[in-house]
């Protein structure tokens, strides 16, 4: 049984896409994750009967049912770090009887339903999947059985984290395959790269619109300091 995992935060402002606020402000960062999220989850609604929503905070929980609709599964994240989160979440899907856990978060909207069957399919070959983000984290990861070990003690938000967590599973003895290089919105620049590579696809779109304001309200921000 597959069981994709997605790891959501709720957009409360000051609380989500912390480095792009710094560029665009919370209120719109906020704006921007939330549809961010709403992009990932329409790309993946083939998928829906696999998937549960991870939520943060869990008293959320609710908040994220109202928002996201009754088609997702919904369960609250567990953890006091990332890494705890995580192992208790791929965990308790293996215990609920998937053979094979995929887990993405709601940074990468370019992300689509074909590349995550990619990842469930490679892990018939191996224990663990990756994802590498140019930042050096990673945007998903996959597990043919349980591993919560290869969560622990990584040094999460910084730039050796896709290279920590491939050793970490090469020395529990896990089978890695790596999937393409990705990239996670979290600046001004990515939301102008993405919109660049993927414009025609988003036309009319919310995330389109909403990218679109944040980069024209940036600009006018500059033009007015610099006046």
């Amino acid at each position: 049984m597959r069981r994709l995992l997605v790891f959501l935060k709720y957009p409360t402002p000051g609380r989500v896409k912390t480095r792009l606020a710094a560029s665009v402000g919370e209120e719109a960062a906020s704006r921007l994750y939330r549809a961010c999220v709403q992009l990932t989850l329409t790309r993946l609604h083939a998928l829906r009967r696999d998937a549960v929503i991870c939520v943060d905070p869990p008293d959320a929980l609710e908040r994220t049912r109202a928002w996201v609709g009754s088609g997702w599964a919904l369960r609250p994240q567990r953890g006091g770090t990332l890494g705890e989160r995580l192992a208790h979440a791929t965990s308790a899907a293996f215990m609920d009887g998937a053979t094979r856990v995929v887990v993405i978060g709601t940074d990468s909207p370019w992300l689509t339903a074909e590349a995550v069957d990619d990842a469930f399919a490679a892990l018939g070959q191996a224990d663990l999947v990756l994802g590498p983000t140019e930042d050096g984290g990673y945007y998903l990861i996959g597990l043919a059985r349980p591993a919560p070990a290869v969560f622990a003690d990584i040094p999460w938000s910084t730039s050796t984290v896709y290279q920590e967590t491939l050793a970490k599973a090469r020395a529990l003895g896990l089978p890695v395959q790596t999937l393409p290089l990705g990239y996670d919105v979290d600046r001004l620049e990515d939301l102008q790269r993405f919109v660049a590579e993927e414009g025609a696809r988003l036309h009319g779109s919310a995330l389109l619109r909403t990218i679109e304001g944040s980069i024209q309200n940036r600009k006018s921000k500059i033009q007015n300091a610099l006046a």
